[in-house]
């Protein structure tokens, strides 16, 4: 043996990657591709003043986002690989690109406070989707979801643009960076959220009523409509927690 050869018995032996040995499911991971794909067209959308563009590439990567994980439990094809690019792929979408828009829109006429809201709500996301992944399966949703908040925002801006065009007013611009700090804080508040996950296997007539009610009266004017959704759905787990706290002050002066 050569006196330069390496002792076997000291050599580190690098641990052998595991998960992508016999590779990845192609549809649900295809489905989360087509949701980065609207988040990075929302950016370039929103960097080029095609605004409304951004809003509805955010929509489309809300309703992706739904489907892909339901696609990968209902075809048993759910890897660690497929939540990790999820995750990153909905930081695109719901967390850089409508801090884009928002920036671009009308955060940029603010000087320092506009980006730094923007940041804010970056980060918010990040910290939000990070939470998500460590937390253990829950009937509820602990903070706003991100792909919430984004539809806030992007439905805000497409019922703006869409009746107003451009935005001109300082004030407005003051209102949207105030919103948007209020949807970045609800991400990472401890407020609870029902999660559309509870409904597995047969519901009541009545909530396949409501769901093509709910439909029709988005396709009257979809902006304006799933903004108003999406609203009372972000404000649903204040009030909520708000009447649990009075509850339990009836409670304790009723002892």
């Amino acid at each position: 043996m050569s006196d330069h050869a390496p002792d076997e018995s000291k050599v580190t032996r690098l641990p052998q990657r595991k998960g992508l040995k016999k590779g990845v499911y192609l549809l649900p991971n295809l489905v989360t591709t087509g949701a980065l794909f609207s988040g990075f067209y929302a950016i370039i959308a929103a960097m080029t003043g095609i605004f409304e563009g951004a809003c509805i590439a955010i929509v489309i990567a809300g309703f992706l986002d739904a489907l892909d994980g339901r696609i990968a439990r209902m075809t048993n094809t759910s890897t660690e690989f497929g939540v990790q690019y999820d995750s990153m792929s909905d930081l695109v979408a719901f967390g850089v690109a409508p801090a884009v828009l928002l920036f671009s829109w009308a955060l940029s006429g603010l000087g320092k406070i506009g980006w730094i809201v923007a940041f804010l709500y970056v980060c918010c996301a990040a910290m939000r989707l990070a939470r998500f992944n460590t937390l253990p399966d829950s009937k509820v949703f602990y903070g706003l979801a991100s792909p919430a908040a984004a539809g806030i925002i992007a439905t805000m801006v497409w019922t703006w643009v869409d009746n107003l065009g451009a935005m001109e007013s300082t004030q407005v611009s003051v209102l949207v960076a105030v919103i948007a700090t209020v949807a970045a804080l609800l991400m990472v508040s401890n407020v609870r959220y029902y999660s559309p996950k509870n409904i597995k296997g047969r519901v009541p007539f009545i909530y396949m009523l409501g769901t093509v009610l709910l439909f029709i009266v988005v396709a009257i004017y979809p902006p304006g409509m799933l903004l108003c959704v999406g609203l009372a759905y972000a404000s649903s787990g204040p009030l909520q927690s708000l009447v649990r706290m009075l509850r339990s002050e009836e409670k304790y002066e009723g002892l």
